[in-house]
């Protein structure tokens, strides 16, 4: 099932998870992961507009599917939100998009908290180098070309590498994590 929105109004979202509801007949997962990123050398260079969208579209989406799909959900269900590397040791030229991702960390911890007593489990996936059509749209060709070759493993992962962690914290196997990050980040220790 397919559904095109504009996740970044909160309109859109409520209407995609009540789409999504009719369709499938009830809702026991949530996966955010909407994104967009915008390199920038130098924070003057980051306009308001761009920090808006960024927002907009990485924190918001994110804040306003939950908030809309909450209603759905029961105990047993899981939020599972998709943060970054980039929240934990941030990003040069990525400032704005890391600052969304250490914003959906920390919405990730606090809604684990809200919803514990009701059995609802939130937790994250913080990928580091991945190979998705974000990167070859956002960096110039020789970056492309080194993508990721600065990971413990010298390589970026596939989407499909990350899979499994979505699957297992979606899965009853799971049901004793919450507000966690889980990184799948080629061999990168986080402290």
């Amino acid at each position: 099932m397919v559904i095109q929105a504009d996740l970044r109004m909160e309109e859109n979202a409520a209407l995609a998870v009540e789409q999504t509801v009719a369709k499938l007949g009830g809702l026991d997962i949530l996966i955010n992961n909407a994104a967009v990123q915008y390199p920038q050398d130098r924070i003057a260079d980051i306009t308001r507009q761009q920090l808006v969208n960024t927002f907009e579209s990485n924190f918001f989406s994110c804040f306003y599917v939950t908030k809309a799909a909450l209603p759905q959900l029961s105990s047993g269900s899981a939020i599972i939100n998709t943060a970054s590397i980039t929240a934990f040791e941030g990003h040069a030229t990525l400032i704005d998009y890391s600052a969304t991702k250490g914003a959906i960390v920390a919405f990730t911890r606090s809604m684990a908290l809200s919803l514990m007593e009701v059995g609802i489990r939130v937790n994250a996936v913080a990928p580091g180098p991945v190979w998705t059509p974000l990167i070859v749209s956002s960096f110039p060709a020789e970056q492309v070309q080194t993508f990721g070759s600065t990971s413990p493993m010298q390589r970026a992962a596939q989407p499909y590498e990350l899979a499994p962690a979505y699957v297992f914290l979606g899965s009853d196997e799971a049901s004793a994590i919450s507000g966690q990050v889980f990184h799948v980040n080629c061999g990168t220790v986080i402290n």
